[in-house]
């Protein structure tokens, strides 16, 4: 297996345009720029859709989510479950995913994985009845847990800090992408097949990621920085990170405002189509344009980070996730028509732009040597409790969106109050971040 850095080779990197970031290392002097790695745009894009499994498997198909729960017969909540199931299989996923990267390297746990997540996929199009279905979700989720811990990893292994911070934001570009064009494609498919047949194309996605991998990724992971893949070092890794309390507080934050987030998505279906009356086609543009203030805000972020400094942008990016909260619970309150909800949506969403690439790129840097178990605790809980608040929203009224709402806010409020308490160092250690203290 190879174990090159995250670099072109000399003719692909004549001929491929690549993206720049900070190399970790030392703060420079005043005379002296830190030395920079060049990532060729078509390897980013590949680790963007790596990281975007998560976001594709989920959104390409809720269109046909009422259409699942009509064939199937199944409650609103029961059929929230195959989004459910998902997420508990990337949270599990996960728990092998972290260790097994920072034992073998990234390349052979991702390209087994991949492997297993198009076959899951591909069975999805077939399964019988709804329990069949939930089940092969949670496969599909525990398989595609590799490559998202894959992608985050290698940024890990090339940069740190604001430059990862930089890159995470560059990568959700094209992560951005599946939450924009999974629901849009998959309400437009849905004019030529049926809710299996989205499912046929999301195998297809898997196999040209599964050939794109094999063919592109290098091995970032060199073997003198690998760990055993015991059962106890792995304990060890996780038990140590969970000692960290501003890791844990960057990985509470991030975790919770990805809960609110996808309170709102396993909901909007139901809220847009059944109480709104949007078709499937309205429904994947207004979701999709949603989503286009999360790349906008991660784009944004990317371009100040290095002035302003990640703490400070995570911090907006939470606070207007809240402040959208607030306003989508009292527009539902007062019965404001669907064109005053929409801007508190769009602040939930968008504020997740800034959250996202900087939470995770504060809390790796404090876990360079173990980057895949790090990633891969940041992962499961965010799943986790993901997983608790898909069926949430569907416990409450059918005819009211107010139960989304008031969840989304609880769970905002909470991974702000988290970030602020948390990520508080009381002895401030050199070359770690402090999210109150870079805000002062």
């Amino acid at each position: 297996m190879s174990s090159s850095v995250l670099t072109a080779p000399p003719e692909t990197a004549a001929a491929t345009p690549d993206v720049q970031v900070v190399a970790p290392g030392p703060r420079p002097g005043p005379a002296r720029r830190p030395p920079v790695v060049r990532l060729p745009v078509s390897l980013v894009v590949l680790l963007g859709a790596l990281t975007a499994v998560p976001s594709l498997s989920l959104d390409f198909y809720l269109p046909g989510l009422p259409d699942i729960q009509r064939e199937t017969g199944a409650t609103q909540a029961v059929a929230q479950l195959t989004i459910t199931g998902c997420l508990v299989g990337f949270a599990l996923g996960l728990l092998v995913a972290g260790p097994l990267s920072d034992a073998y390297g990234r390349r052979r746990p991702l390209l087994v994985g991949i492997g297993v997540y198009t076959a899951a996929t591909l069975a999805c199009a077939f399964a019988p009845t709804i329990e069949s279905l939930i089940a092969l979700r949670m496969l599909q989720g525990a398989a595609g847990a590799f490559g998202m811990v894959t992608g985050s990893a290698i940024v890990r292994d090339r940069a740190t800090g604001a430059a990862a911070a930089r890159l995470f934001a560059v990568l959700m570009l094209a992560n951005g992408a599946a939450p924009i064009l999974g629901p849009v494609l998959g309400g437009q498919l849905l004019l030529l097949t049926n809710w299996r047949g989205l499912f046929v194309v999301l195998a297809v996605v898997g196999t040209l990621t599964f050939v794109a991998s094999l063919r592109r990724l290098p091995e970032t992971l060199p073997l003198r920085n690998r760990r055993t893949a015991s059962v106890a070092d792995a304990r060890r890794s996780f038990a140590g990170l969970l000692r960290d309390r501003v890791y844990v507080g960057y990985t509470l934050g991030r975790a919770l405002g990805a809960a609110a987030l996808l309170a709102y998505v396993s909901a909007s279906p139901f809220v847009f189509q059944g109480i709104y009356g949007l078709s499937a086609q309205q429904f994947s543009l207004v979701f999709g344009a949603n989503s286009a203030g999360l790349i906008f805000m991660g784009q944004v972020g990317g371009r100040l980070v290095h002035r302003v400094g990640p703490a400070r942008l995570l911090l907006a990016g939470m606070t207007v996730c809240v402040a959208g909260s607030v306003w989508l619970v009292l527009a539902l309150l007062v019965h404001a028509p669907l064109a005053l909800v929409l801007p508190g949506v769009f602040a939930v969403v968008s504020g997740m732009g800034l959250v996202f690439p900087n939470s995770t790129a504060l809390g790796l840097s404090r876990h360079g040597s173990n980057a895949g178990a790090a990633t891969a605790l940041m992962g499961m809980v965010q799943f986790g409790l993901q997983a608790v608040a898909s069926p949430l929203t569907g416990l409450g009224s059918s005819t009211s969106a107010l139960p989304m709402a008031v969840v989304v806010l609880v769970l905002d409020v909470a991974g702000l109050v988290a970030l602020l308490i948390l990520t508080r160092e009381r002895t401030p250690v050199a070359g770690r971040p402090d999210l109150l203290m870079q805000l002062a």
